[in-house]
């Protein structure tokens, strides 16, 4: 059972590997066979025990050889430098699955399939998301680069929308969907392009998805 009492809240924007549609979203497998992804949120809202979190962001970084649930994972996490040393060890407890009823949200889903967390990085995170408008940048200065876009009908050129509803998950209610480009540089090297990006605003506490 959670110790601590935790929630944040916010806007993420997730880039993966996988095509536009994301097949983890419906239980499954990753169209390619492995699992690559880059995921930014900034928190507007939020608190771990009497630590504030309002005003922060973060970064996570992941790959899996095969699918998420068969394990052998690599993640690293970036923090906002602006956090302070309270501020950095509420989120490393919340982004590694501590505090949190077993399952309740997708960090501490994550947390059995890694094999690697490299150590914690502080940097400035440079980070925007417009979930309606399913657009996103974010830059961390030697580290990672993204931007979001949405998806466009190859046919009229226009604006294409598609949302994804999941009313049991552990990330989300609702996240509009389009697409990402990325590059990692460390600690270990991602390439996705032209691949499923996910915008979303995020709502999770100790017990999962605030709904």
């Amino acid at each position: 059972m959670a110790t601590t009492s935790w929630t944040i809240k916010g806007r993420e924007f997730v880039n993966c590997n996988c095509s536009y549609g994301c097949p983890c979203q419906f239980n499954g497998l990753p169209t390619y066979g492995f699992c690559q992804a880059v995921a930014a949120m900034e928190i507007h809202d939020g608190f771990h025990g009497d630590t504030p979190l309002g005003g922060l962001r973060f970064v996570g970084m992941f790959r899996w050889p095969g699918p998420i649930h068969e394990g052998h994972g690599e993640a690293a996490i970036v923090l906002d430098e602006r956090a302070t040393a309270a501020q950095r060890s509420a989120l490393l407890r919340i982004l590694t699955g501590e505090d949190t009823e077993p399952g309740a949200t997708i960090f501490s889903v994550f947390k059995p399939t890694l094999e690697t967390l490299h150590e914690p990085l502080s940097a400035p995170i440079d980070f925007k998301v417009d979930v309606d408008g399913r657009r996103a940048t974010l830059r961390v200065p030697g580290i990672v680069e993204t931007r979001g876009e949405p998806i466009v009908n190859p046919v009229t050129g226009r604006e294409h929308r598609a949302r994804i509803d999941l009313p049991n998950g552990f990330e989300y209610s609702i996240a509009e969907i389009g697409r990402g480009w990325t590059t990692t540089e460390r600690p270990f090297a991602l390439q996705l392009a032209d691949s499923y990006g996910q915008f979303a605003n995020i709502h999770l506490s100790q017990s999962g998805v605030v709904r």
